[in-house]
């Protein structure tokens, strides 16, 4: 259901269960979560296999939950896109097809954002008597604002590569999202690694641009010691 594979500084995490549009399951989940927290090199790149990303939470595991098991569930999803979030250098999410609830909130908690032109996205659980509940809800304004984040939840409609692209939910549209990440392996890791923890500091500016400054520092000492 997963698979993970290493190329110089690059790990590709493929979701791989293309017959049912690579949806996630209990296990799948976890297996996701494993993977990358075991991981270690600077740049990650999640996609998914066959003609779609992701569609989200497996509806045959949804339809067998009561309250208590649909929140664990839930948790469990939100662990996985804290991970991604988190995770100490930079994740790509190459977006080849739909991607669909969960999948959205996956993507959405990775750093880049990459379509192809036959990319689609849709929060679409509200047709479903659902929403997207692996924190699809507090990334989705962050990125897009209230307004828009409202619009594509409550009418569920389907973005396509252009429309998503307008909207700040992808970063480009390519035929080939994963050189984009080659792209990003290729550069300095120390410089990966330290470039996504500043943008993300939440801190005062104040705070912020002391930290710039120490992080700048540190890493034009290890320029001076190649070695390192």
């Amino acid at each position: 259901m997963i698979r993970s594979t290493v190329e110089d500084d690059l790990r590709v995490i493929t979701l791989d269960r293309p017959a049912r549009r690579n949806a996630l399951t209990w296990e799948g989940l976890a297996t996701l979560q494993t993977t990358v927290q075991e991981a270690t090199e600077p740049v990650i790149y999640l996609h998914g296999a066959g003609d779609a990303f992701c569609a989200g939470a497996d509806l045959e595991v949804v339809d067998n939950l009561d309250g208590e098991s649909a929140a664990e569930f839930a948790r469990q999803g939100q662990a996985v896109a804290a991970e991604l979030e988190t995770y100490d250098g930079a994740v790509v999410a190459g977006i080849d097809g739909p991607a669909r609830g969960g999948g959205v909130e996956l993507a959405l908690a990775c750093d880049v954002r990459i379509g192809t032109p036959d990319a689609t996205l849709a929060e679409n659980g509200v047709s479903l008597g659902l929403f997207g509940a692996w924190g699809g809800t507090a990334r989705l304004p962050a990125i897009v604002g209230d307004g828009n984040a409202l619009d594509f939840a409550l009418s569920g409609r389907v973005l396509s590569a252009e429309e998503a692209l307008d909207a700040g939910v992808l970063s480009r549209v390519v035929t080939e999202p994963r050189r984009i990440a080659e792209e990003i392996a290729a550069n300095d890791a120390h410089a990966i690694r330290t470039v996504k923890h500043r943008i993300k500091d939440r801190s005062t500016q104040a705070v912020q641009e002391q930290r710039e400054a120490e992080a700048f520092g540190t890493l034009v000492g290890r320029r001076q010691r190649p070695s390192e």
